[in-house]
């Protein structure tokens, strides 16, 4: 059996599957202020009354790295960074400490400036003074040579609980990115592993002994020991959990899928059941980042959104003040509009009726013309929402999860819902829409039961460079001397077994057929009017999918 745990901003949602068959579901309010209570609590639902010996994975969604990030609440930081020609890393400072030290490569990877070991732990102790508690070290061209890297962590360790070098973290060349992505790590590393700590400990008190993996923004998985040093993986993986559960019941038309929670309306795009994948990386609190995840949208719109009428216009959401009223709430929302038409289950229709009946006289129209009006705003806006983010796919070169497609238009067919509200905003959302629009099985834990099923994922960057005679993976701290006439299908060999030994460590039965070749570059060096050799950069990854094909 398989556990799959989403935790949302309203509510934290559970399934228990028996192969693809939900044996137990649960849906318990968010304790923003304590996740780890909303994550343990869940569970203790799902498990009550199984015999836990049959329970082979968990796997948990969190919002826990993305709340930290946007709230302003993480460990203090700090970030040493040795430059190369071309550019000046002040223009990049962030973080609440920021250095830069002498030392320098150049693009393949040459030292060009040595650099100074009295400079490194002089800047280190000041930062330890100043209360910061971890450390990112980068050097711009660390994917070609992590040399420097390596050194400024030697120096460094001693001062900080934890130091993230670039390199380990993307082997991507983006020297800005790659500075605020190994940051971001060092921001969020204290939180995250106390926190997984004591989820982990717990688990195994309660007698169960099962895997226990998170899901990453790309809407693969990752065991937790692995996700203690890339936390930073874990952003915005709620989003990744609703895609991945909606996957199985998309066809091969392009397929908007909305997940609409209580508070936000989260908007992807699926091509031929395939995910968009963000082709730079995902930013977060205006920090550009290499980390890999899927093209996502979040908008302020859902079943609990604040609904109240402005210089006498209809406005619904972005705030969530309270829970409905016809579920003892206090502040008119979009569900208590639901509740007034009749479309909800166990809903105090006159305690709804009584919040929407303020804004009727408003707009002086009926209770349910009110409702009506209500629901449709809302619509409106996550149409305008889902439309606007496939505007922007179509105006930027893409990735999905299983090709790169370049030039190619989405044209949405279908749209899949999920979320607690998804059956009742069906119709609205087709009418305002004008497309197909389908809730899925299981539609109110449907994210939990995506979150369960989703496989292990990992990439690998691998770079060989004929002329410097040198082969490396930057990610895995792997560096070979090659030979002058090194082919690309030796690199090719090469990188697939670094990515199936990665593979291994992420606990993922994977084999050849399922890597992919997301970056493929290759070209030739010339220096006066002959060659000097051959350049070559691949990226590989599992493909991320489903457990089971029969889901």
């Amino acid at each position: 059996m398989i556990i799959g745990i989403d935790v949302g901003g309203t509510h934290t949602d559970g399934v228990l599957l028996d192969g693809t068959d939900v044996i137990k579901k649960a849906k318990l309010p968010t304790l923003r202020e304590n996740l780890f209570h909303s994550i343990i609590e869940t569970l203790k639902c799902l498990v009550s009354d199984q015999n836990k010996k049959n329970i082979e994975r968990i796997v948990l969604s969190t919002t826990l790295t993305t709340n930290a990030i946007v709230n302003e609440k993480t460990s203090k930081a700090g970030v040493i960074v040795s430059s190369g020609p071309g550019i000046d890393p002040r223009n990049y400072k962030c973080g609440d400490s920021f250095a830069i030290v002498k030392g320098a490569l150049d693009h393949r990877g040459r030292e060009i400036e040595t650099l100074d070991s009295m400079e490194i732990e002089k800047t280190a102790l000041k930062m330890k003074s100043l209360g910061i508690k971890n450390l990112a070290v980068v050097s711009k061209f660390s994917p070609r040579n992590p040399s420097h890297e390596n050194i400024k962590e030697k120096i460094s360790k001693p001062f900080f609980n934890k130091v993230f070098k670039g390199h380990n973290i993307s082997g991507r060349l983006n020297f800005p990115r790659r500075i605020n992505t190994t940051l971001l790590n060092a921001m969020i590393y204290d939180e995250h592993k106390l926190f997984f700590d004591s989820v982990v400990k717990s688990i195994k008190e309660m007698g169960i002994n099962s895997k226990i993996h998170i899901l990453k923004a790309d809407g693969g998985t990752m065991p937790v020991e692995e996700s203690i040093d890339f936390p930073a993986q874990t952003i915005l993986s709620g989003p990744g959990a609703s895609i991945m559960g909606a996957i199985p019941w998309s066809g091969k038309e392009d397929t908007i899928v909305l997940d609409i929670g209580g508070t936000t309306t989260d908007i992807a795009v699926l091509i031929n059941k395939s995910p968009v994948l963000a082709n730079d990386g995902i930013s977060i609190n205006n920090m550009k980042t290499l980390i890999r995840a899927l093209e996502t949208r979040s908008i302020g719109a859902g079943g609990d959104s604040f609904v109240r009428v402005e210089n006498g216009e209809l406005k619904t959401g972005p705030e969530r003040k309270d829970k409905a009223m016809a579920f003892g709430g206090g502040y008119p929302t979009i569900t208590d509009a639901f509740a007034c038409l009749g479309m909800l289950d166990k809903a105090d229709k006159k305690r709804a009726v009584k919040g929407i009946s303020e804004i009727a006289k408003e707009l002086d129209l009926s209770v349910e013309e009110t409702s009506e009006k209500i629901i449709e705003t809302c619509a409106k806006k996550i149409t305008k929402g889902f439309n606007d983010l496939v505007w922007e796919i179509n105006n930027k070169p893409v990735y999905t999860l299983h090709e790169f497609f370049e030039g190619y238009e989405i044209k949405p067919d279908k749209i899949k819902v999920l979320g607690a509200p998804a059956k009742a905003f069906v119709e609205y959302i087709e009418k305002v829409s004008g497309i197909k629009t389908e809730y899925v099985p299981d539609y109110e834990v449907a994210n939990a039961k995506g979150a369960a099923m989703a496989k292990p994922t990992c990439s690998i960057t691998f770079f060989a460079d004929t002329a410097m005679q040198k082969a490396y993976a930057p990610e895995e701290n792997y560096e070979e001397k090659i030979p002058a006439n090194y082919t690309i299908e030796e690199a090719f060999e090469k990188a697939r077994e670094l990515l199936l030994k990665k593979a291994e460590k992420m606990e993922s039965d994977a084999g050849p057929e399922d890597i992919e070749v997301i970056e493929n570059i290759f070209f030739n060096m010339v220096r006066g009017y002959s060659s000097a050799g051959k350049n070559i950069r691949l990226t590989l990854q599992l493909k991320p999918g489903l457990v089971s094909e029969n889901f």
